[in-house]
């Protein structure tokens, strides 16, 4: 079993190559940066200047970010306390001096309130103008839907004309094959009768021919 001391010189050895290999890491990495710095014509004072320039564009970028984002989420006062001057841009949860309040029309800044009667006119004035022009669609819409009333009146007519018309012809298809029947039956009874008169007529014939000879 190895000692404590067999470790720790195992360790020191390990660390060393590991060292040595770093090193040889590194100083590829040196010479390959070298090598590209003499192909662009560049210096380290070039490589410092740009990448201090892309420092300040990162925190110029952050900056302007942080701006912005503060910039929109400061809202512009809309109410004002008389009393103490505090103010409240109607967003999120109301202050205690008006939180219970029911008509806030009278807090109102003075650039609210005008920017909040001209939207209700604004308001007033779309609503109208809605108004009257859902009274001109349902003022065209009428003549249609009574165009449309008529043709389905017509049309059901001529459906009902079609049908009695229908009923007609099978009427008259079923009455045709009866009256066929029947004179046929007569057709039949006819020659029935008239072969059943033939022997009378004929011993008739023959009684008159005797006495015409005498």
């Amino acid at each position: 079993m190895a000692t404590l001391e067999q470790i720790q010189a195992r360790m020191k050895k390990l660390q060393a190559q590991a060292e040595v290999l770093l090193a040889k890491r590194a100083q590829a990495a040196v010479d390959q940066i070298r090598e590209l710095m003499i192909k662009h014509g560049l210096t380290t004072v070039d490589i410092e200047a740009r990448a201090k320039a892309r420092r300040e564009a990162k925190v110029a970028g952050r900056r302007l970010s942080n701006g912005a984002a503060s910039a929109k989420g400061k809202m512009p006062p809309k109410y004002r306390d008389p009393k103490t001057g505090a103010t409240w841009s109607g967003h999120a949860r109301p202050p205690a001096w008006i939180k219970n309040v029911k008509d806030r029309t009278r807090f109102l800044i003075d650039g609210a309130a005008a920017i909040a009667l001209n939207g209700s006119g604004a308001s007033h004035a779309t609503t109208a103008a809605r108004k009257v022009s859902a009274k001109k669609a349902a003022a065209k819409k009428a003549p249609a839907k009574k165009a449309t009333a008529k043709k389905a009146v017509a049309k059901k007519a001529v459906t009902k004309k079609v049908a009695t018309r229908k009923v007609a012809t099978k009427k008259t298809a079923a009455k045709k094959p009866a009256a066929r029947k029947t004179a046929v039956k007569k057709t039949v009874a006819r020659k029935v009768s008239t072969a059943k008169r033939a022997p009378a007529r004929k011993a008739a014939a023959k009684k008159a021919a005797p006495s015409a000879a005498a």
